[in-house]
């Protein structure tokens, strides 16, 4: 199943909701949206006053929150517990941080999520990473590119590894997808995904496309573990 699928049913589901009452993935509350009052509220005392305290070089990020907390819980269950709806609520929230505090606000750009390998995404049914990054290009009217990278290499897990393990484990891992191969983007690559750590993995991203002569602008995480 497609990710374009999975984001048209989440959109559905959502509005059937405004008719139907469901249960907060979170909590289990009733509710008509994909989250509930309760767990907004929480979820919002994640959110960072400066998203940009990590935008500078050699990678520059964005971040909407912390992870801890709502906002790992949320985490959890949008890529464990096949919960897809929570991405969109999600994703506007860093887009509307986006249109308030990015350095990068006016620019042009093109967005790309990180992707998983396809075992995994097969797996898990949707990249979540790419439904975050959907919803925040319908926020923000940047162009959104699915396919801009492929992940060729299946990994592993990266909690647990040292700094370098990280990127050893990464080495490798990505090409430039079918959406870049014969013709580059005519803007700079934003990328997107849903928790930033130690930065292997975009760093990685960022190499891959630079080595085609691909520039990237920086990532945008819906959260980072890092604090300064």
């Amino acid at each position: 199943m497609t990710n374009t699928v999975i984001f048209a049913k989440s959109a559905l589901k959502g509005l059937l909701n405004l008719f139907l009452q469901s249960h907060c993935p979170l909590c289990q509350r009733s509710t008509s949206r994909e989250l509930c009052e309760y767990c907004e509220r929480q979820l919002q005392k994640c959110h960072l006053q400066d998203p940009n305290i990590l935008w500078k070089e050699p990678l520059p990020v964005f971040s909407w929150g912390v992870y801890g907390g709502s906002l790992k819980r949320a985490i959890a269950a949008l890529k464990y517990e096949n919960q897809p709806q929570i991405a969109r609520p999600l994703g506007e929230w860093i887009g509307e941080a986006w249109l308030l505090n990015s350095p990068k606000r006016n620019q042009n750009l093109i967005v790309v999520p990180i992707p998983l390998h396809a075992s995994k995404q097969k797996q898990r049914g949707y990249n979540q990473a790419a439904l975050l990054a959907r919803s925040f290009c319908q926020t923000t009217g940047l162009k959104f590119k699915l396919n801009g990278l492929e992940r060729v290499r299946e990994t592993k897990p990266q909690f647990g590894l040292s700094v370098s393990e990280r990127e050893k484990n990464l080495d490798t891992a990505f090409v430039v997808g079918s959406e870049f191969r014969d013709r580059h983007p005519e803007f700079p690559v934003l990328l997107v995904d849903d928790i930033y750590t130690t930065g292997a993995t975009a760093v990685s991203a960022v190499k891959t496309l630079n080595n085609r002569g691909i520039a990237v602008s920086g990532l945008v995480a819906l959260a980072t573990t890092v604090k300064n």
